[in-house]
């Protein structure tokens, strides 16, 4: 007696496999933005304030 192969995943299995994915991105996600946030990036130590009244007064 042969057993019959079957191709198609159920429905049940699809599903879970691709919560199991979505749950896995999920968590990439939350440990690339903790990573990024461990990151000190350079900011500008002098606020600039740019005088734009003779520009506006030319127009």
């Amino acid at each position: 007696m042969q057993l019959k192969y079957n191709r198609q995943p159920s429905l049940g299995s699809s599903i879970f496999k691709t919560l199991i994915k979505l749950i896995f991105a999920i968590v990439v996600l939350i440990f690339v933005i903790f990573l990024i946030e461990k990151i000190s990036f350079p900011s500008p130590e002098k606020n600039y304030q740019i005088d734009v009244t003779n520009e506006i007064k030319k127009l």
